[in-house]
């Protein structure tokens, strides 16, 4: 079955997703977002939860006598960003923008909701799940499931989507097993002991020790690591030192690892813990490994993935659907609904930025960028896509 005509004709979701764009708001603070959702849920008739980890909301629909039941998420929050479009649905609000498409996600799940409500044809429960602080490691899907997500609204399966500029309008991308990379962060501290720099000799230098580790580091990757197996390890901070005539007492260094496996993060880490300490003990400095586990790889379930496959194929043809889509270095707290239950993370092709109204910004239509707008186009297609696969899953 193609597009569902009834949503690709009905203008107030873009209405709805132009208006969030306008109103952002930042992670466990969507009062109003949470609001505008609650209230259209309620009118069409859904059973409504509010406040479940944090801001987050569920709109249950019952239909039949069926015992299966299917959850459906959308992201709700913004971004801590200056937004550089000029057009009438910019940012009302200085420092904050919807860059990475949540606006767009959550009118897409109302579309699928509001058709679902009027005419879906399902046997089953429906959770319709919008989710509060995916951006910035706040993890607001692992608020939700500690919060009893899934206990007090059981799925047998679990879908999402993610708007992907770069990619052709309308068409989908994902794949099987591990799709999307772990988001850790660590801090090393290096303890020396200052000195004036014309006497080195009497101080510990922190920064050559903090110099070694950063070299010692880049190797993991490239000598511990099986070449097949994805995983990045960046250093994106070096700090140590106020005076050119001082060295210092300290040093730190800070950055990124993202991994596809449990069991390279736990080489990573282990490494990384390794040269620390080697290299302090060479230089006579103290060090301190800090390494903060994020969100977990995002992997999916390889039966529900095919199921999603045939669904997305059935919405806009088999030429539009890449099964077979390359992993990716980003992470995504949706991994956490994975890991508790069975489902399938997509991507839905944003285009590359053809669709901006006169007046955005100078930069690319990349997420997390201050000149992105998510395609208005891409609302009938994934709410389709969210509608088929209920009726589908809920025969």
């Amino acid at each position: 079955m193609p597009i569902i005509q009834a949503i690709a004709d009905n203008p107030e979701f873009r209405q709805i997703r132009r208006d969030l764009h306008a109103h952002p708001e930042l992670g466990f603070q969507e009062e109003r977002t949470s609001a505008l959702v609650a209230d259209y849920l309620l009118h069409w008739g859904y059973e409504v939860t509010r406040g479940v980890g944090g801001t987050g909301v569920v709109g249950t629909l019952r239909r039949g006598s069926g015992g299966r039941s299917i959850g459906l998420r959308a992201d709700m929050d913004a971004l801590p960003m200056q937004e550089l479009n000029t057009f009438e649905h910019r940012s009302q609000h200085a420092g904050r923008m919807h860059a990475c498409g949540h606006d767009g996600h959550t009118a897409t799940l109302l579309a699928a909701a509001w058709h679902l409500a009027q005419s879906g044809k399902f046997d089953g429960t429906l959770h319709c799940i919008f989710q509060p602080a995916e951006e910035g490691g706040q993890a607001g899907a692992r608020a939700m499931i500690e919060d009893g997500l899934f206990e007090r609204f059981d799925c047998d399966a679990v879908f999402g989507l993610h708007n992907a500029p770069g990619r052709a309008v309308g068409s989908f991308g994902v794949r099987a097993g591990p799709f999307m990379s772990s988001s850790n962060r660590f801090r090393i501290d290096v303890q020396g002991k200052g000195a004036h720099a014309s006497q080195p000799d009497t101080g510990v230098d922190p920064l050559m020790c903090a110099g070694q580790i950063l070299i010692g580091l880049q190797t993991i990757i490239s000598r511990n690591r099986t070449p097949d197996d994805a995983a990045v390890l960046s250093v994106t901070q070096i700090h140590g030192g106020d005076a050119v005539n001082v060295i210092p007492d300290g040093a730190w260094l800070g950055g990124t690892v993202r991994t596809q496996s449990a069991s390279t993060l736990d080489m990573i880490e282990q490494r990384m813990k390794h040269i620390v300490q080697g290299s302090a003990i060479a230089y006579g400095c103290e060090a301190r490994l800090h390494f903060e586990r994020n969100y977990p790889a995002l992997v999916n379930d390889p039966e529900q993935t095919a199921f999603a496959v045939s669904v997305m194929r059935e919405v806009v043809g088999i030429e539009q659907v890449d099964d077979n889509a390359p992993r990716l270095t980003n992470s995504e707290d949706f991994a956490f609904m994975l890991q508790q239950r069975p489902g399938c993370y997509v991507l839905l092709g944003n285009g590359e930025g053809e669709h901006r109204l006169p007046g955005h910004g100078p930069g690319p239509c990349q997420v997390h960028n201050p000149s992105y707008d998510f395609n208005d186009a891409l609302i009938p297609v994934g709410a389709s896509y969210f509608a088929r696969l209920v009726e589908s899953f809920l025969k």
